[in-house]
């Protein structure tokens, strides 16, 4: 699959999800939910995915941690907040840029309408 291929079932999948569940419960269910609803589709999903920094020619293998890496190729950091701001968007593309990864969703369960809770993040992506 290609990465806006995993993109349309995840977007899909999640607005699903919502429709069933609705806004209010925590960012952990939703994930839990998410990773089965889409491993039954036959996509490989790895939850808590840790990732790598590197600094002063140190490696930090654990500082930071996806909520979802779908097919090795998007990125998902699900939120259960009142509005997405600008450090979420910033935390998705550094996920990005450090896995080398080109596309990232933010899904923010909190919204009434899940079409609005979704933030497609680029990293040099064609």
């Amino acid at each position: 699959m290609t990465e806006n291929e995993i993109g349309d079932v995840l977007i899909s999948t999640a607005i699903s999800i919502h429709q069933e569940l609705g806004p209010g419960l925590l960012e952990s269910v939703y994930e839990i939910i998410l990773d089965k609803e889409l491993k039954n589709k036959g996509i490989v999903v790895n939850r808590q995915v840790p990732i790598e920094i590197e600094y002063k020619g140190q490696k930090y293998k654990d500082a930071f941690r996806a909520d979802l890496v779908i097919e090795n190729k998007v990125i998902v950091e699900l939120k259960c907040v009142d509005r997405i701001n600008n450090a979420h968007k910033k935390q998705l593309l550094t996920y990005l840029r450090l896995t080398g990864i080109k596309l990232g969703y933010l899904l923010n369960f909190s919204e009434v309408l899940m079409k609005k809770g979704i933030t497609r993040t680029v990293n040099n992506f064609v």
